[in-house]
């Protein structure tokens, strides 16, 4: 039952496999064919074949797993994965769940903790990954296999969770308690991930609500900068710039940090990651682009952020610029009438006065949590292509 109401893998599969005579290398049809992409069977230890992807990169110091969603496939994920390669410059692995694509099997809970352990074990042992090199992405569904292993790898580099769920009947009824027939309880499991995360939520998510996401980040152990972005929806996030742009930030934290879980070093890295702008988007920023990167932290002002700390530091500035007011006061003792005490006075209220003016106009104007129009692509990722493959997400859950 749990499976009828959780996946919906796209009827026809988008693709077919195809294997080229002269090579014997597989293929998926309908998709452009790379030298830099392997197309694998992989055997899980519950008895299917599931379809896997990998994508190489030759500066790539990270891989990428790649958990997708509950209605789509390999195919339609294709170039997602492809510019995710080259925009983050990392190898992506990307499969099927069991009954999804080409992959044998019918989907479960189960089968999908079977499946990305098939994945991870092929990207050890044929591609030579090490575990501390490798970052799990989860989206939506994805974050439960996802969140499982990483509560069984103990040297993994990081997750990310993209539109996570908390647990799959929390998705449909707010319960407070985890009852044994829910599937993919990552409320239970994220306590228990030793690595650092990443969450990435749209809050106007229709599918999977926000809070979701902000309470996975919550129970994490090692919280990395979450993205909560304003206005994004279930299946758009990829479409918003700041997506990409806070990727390559996260992405260039992790190739820096210690990955043996020291996690004092690494903690140090994330303080002081954020104000690296360079870093942030591998170029030279204006100031103008400085301003952008608060904003995630904005959107959801339940979680304080550091960034927002250092901002208010330096008010105490403008306390100190009224200490003298007492000197002005042992100025007036010696004057010999009352009324030039008086008007001494009413200058310095005026002044006051002009003071608090002052602090009002220093409030941080609203105009910056105005959030950034969505573009058509990921930098060149096709519009069309990007369509195709949300259109097929609307289906989670019927109401996931």
């Amino acid at each position: 039952m749990a499976a009828k109401l959780a996946f919906f893998p796209p009827t026809p599969p988008s693709y077919v496999l195809e294997e080229n005579a002269a090579t014997g290398k597989l293929a998926m049809s309908g998709v452009p064919q790379r030298e830099n992409v392997d197309v694998v069977k992989l055997k899980t230890k519950r008895g299917n074949e599931v379809v896997a992807v990998y994508i190489r990169n030759p500066s790539a110091k990270l891989t990428v797993l790649y958990s997708h969603g509950n209605a789509a496939d390999l195919a339609q994920l294709y170039e997602l994965f492809s510019q995710l390669s080259i925009h983050l410059r990392v190898n992506v692995m990307g499969y099927d769940y069991s009954g999804y694509g080409q992959s044998s099997g019918k989907p479960s809970e189960q089968n999908t903790y079977a499946d990305i352990e098939a994945a991870f074990k092929c990207l050890v042992e044929k591609y030579g990954v090490h575990e501390e090199d490798v970052i799990l992405y989860g989206q939506s569904v994805g974050s439960g296999p996802s969140l499982d292993l990483a509560t069984q790898q103990p040297r993994l580099r990081a997750v990310v969770l993209h539109s996570p769920i908390l647990s799959g009947l929390r998705v449909m009824y707010p319960v407070k308690h985890t009852y044994w027939f829910d599937i993919y309880k990552n409320i239970d499991k994220i306590p228990l991930v030793n690595c650092p995360v990443l969450v990435i939520h749209g809050t106007a998510d229709k599918t999977v609500d926000c809070s979701h996401g902000r309470g996975l980040y919550e129970l994490s152990k090692q919280k990395y900068e979450p993205l909560w972005i304003l206005g994004g929806n279930h299946c758009d996030l990829e479409l918003y710039p700041q997506y990409i742009r806070h990727l390559k930030r996260f992405i260039s934290a992790m190739e820096k940090s210690t990955p043996s879980g020291s996690r004092s070093v690494f903690t140090i890295e994330l303080s002081d990651e954020p104000r690296r702008s360079a870093d942030y988007l591998g170029l030279a920023r204006k100031s103008t682009d400085q301003m952008e990167l608060p904003r995630p932290s904005t959107e959801c002002r339940e979680f304080p952020r550091p960034s927002t700390d250092r901002r208010e530091k330096p008010r105490p500035i403008t306390d100190s610029r009224e200490k003298p007011r007492p000197s002005t006061d042992c100025r007036e003792k010696p004057r010999r009438s009352t009324d030039q005490r008086e008007k001494a006075r009413n200058s310095t209220d005026k002044s006051e006065r002009s003071r608090k003016s002052t602090d009002r106009s220093e409030k941080p104007r609203s105009s910056t949590d105005q959030p950034e129009k969505p573009r058509n692509s990921i930098d060149r990722l096709d519009g069309s292509q990007c369509n195709h493959r949300f259109t097929f997400f609307s289906l989670f859950f019927h109401s996931l």
